[in-house]
């Protein structure tokens, strides 16, 4: 830049690359690195589930240049129908903060998160949470300067991902230090029963037929190939206790495992404005249970339920898109880095 001073001549070079990354924990690297040494995206294999898979790591500028520091983790889930190589889920409260490392892992269209029931059907192996647990945490603390410790780490995801973040905290209390859920399937219980219904119609791909000649990657309700509604989580139909498995998976329903474990939580939701065919409207409701749940316990939650976004933010207008968690994650990032420093 013209006129600006020029660098101390003993301060190290910025990176021209992303930081080099091994193979290991089951998982593969293949195909080329793309981005810039501080947002960048790699592609894995491994026999957990299916597929290549993306995977977006978020540097600090200064990572390469301070090579003593140690840097905490969040592990950002994302929605159904997205893909890490998505370069919006590069929020900007993510690429600003220079306090943490954020990953962004690969979660399938409908993966929803969890080592499915059914590992035979057209969608092959689909073994989420052990490609999650067992090999993406490990592999970044192995290859990345982290704080591999729970009080280094947090989970927090979008919709689906919001579902994501809080079973993961809850089936892994001892590796993560806080979670939270935006605009997340909260509740998979018999108490809600339209996000379960949501849940279904991603594996039987009912959107598909609404996608035209739009279809696979391009038409975001076209989550590929059509399973049963059983393939996940069981069967969905609450009779005779057939739902077990979608009870067992529900987060409002084991919200009180987070508060044994002491685990920072922070819930965001908008309303749809009032309109039922906009996802949110059913977001706030599970929200609003999972944060009852909460504090039925008398514990403490972050708790934003910002109606139709009128001032939250720029573009948030209340629904269910990236115009409200650009804001949610402006709040939450700073709160989250508060969280790491105590």
């Amino acid at each position: 830049m013209l006129g600006a001073p020029s660098a101390h001549a003993d301060a190290p070079a910025a990176p021209s690359a992303p930081p080099k990354m091994a193979d290991g924990f089951g998982l593969t690297r293949v195909g080329e690195v793309t981005g810039t040494a501080t947002d960048f995206v790699i592609t894995v294999k491994t026999a957990e589930v299916a597929g290549d898979h993306h995977i977006r790591i978020l540097l600090p500028d200064d990572y390469a240049t301070a090579p003593a520091k140690r840097y905490p983790v969040l592990y950002l889930l994302h929605g159904a129908s997205d893909d890490p190589a998505n370069p919006g889920l590069a929020y900007p409260a993510l690429t600003a903060t220079q306090k943490m490392i954020t990953v962004i892992p690969d979660g399938g269209r409908r993966g929803w998160y969890t080592d499915w029931r059914d590992q035979n059907t057209a969608a092959g192996a689909q073994k989420w949470e052990t490609f999650h647990i067992n090999q993406v945490l490990p592999f970044i603390d192995a290859n990345l300067r982290t704080v591999a410790d729970k009080k280094g780490r947090a989970v927090a995801g979008i919709s689906m991902g919001g579902f994501g973040a809080l079973h993961y905290a809850q089936r892994h209390p001892a590796l993560f230090s806080q979670v939270a859920s935006l605009s997340g399937a909260a509740d998979l219980s018999a108490n809600h029963l339209v996000m379960r219904a949501a849940v279904v119609a991603t594996l039987t791909n009912a959107g598909a037929p609404f996608c035209g000649s739009s279809s696979g990657t391009t038409c975001a309700l076209d989550f590929g190939p059509t399973v049963s509604s059983d393939a996940v989580f069981g069967s969905p139909y609450p009779v005779f206790n057939a739902d077990w498995l979608w009870n067992e998976a529900d987060p409002t329903s084991h919200m009180g495992i987070l508060a044994d474990a002491g685990i920072g939580v922070a819930l965001y939701t908008g309303n749809g404005n009032g309109n039922p065919a906009n996802a949110e409207f059913w977001a706030q409701s599970a929200t609003e249970h999972a944060k009852n749940a909460l504090e039925a316990r008398g514990y403490p939650v972050h708790y934003v339920d910002y109606g139709n976004g009128s001032g939250w933010g720029t573009t948030c207008k209340g629904g269910h898109d990236s115009g409200c968690w650009t804001q949610d994650l402006t709040d939450y990032i700073p709160r989250l880095e508060a969280a790491f420093a105590s």
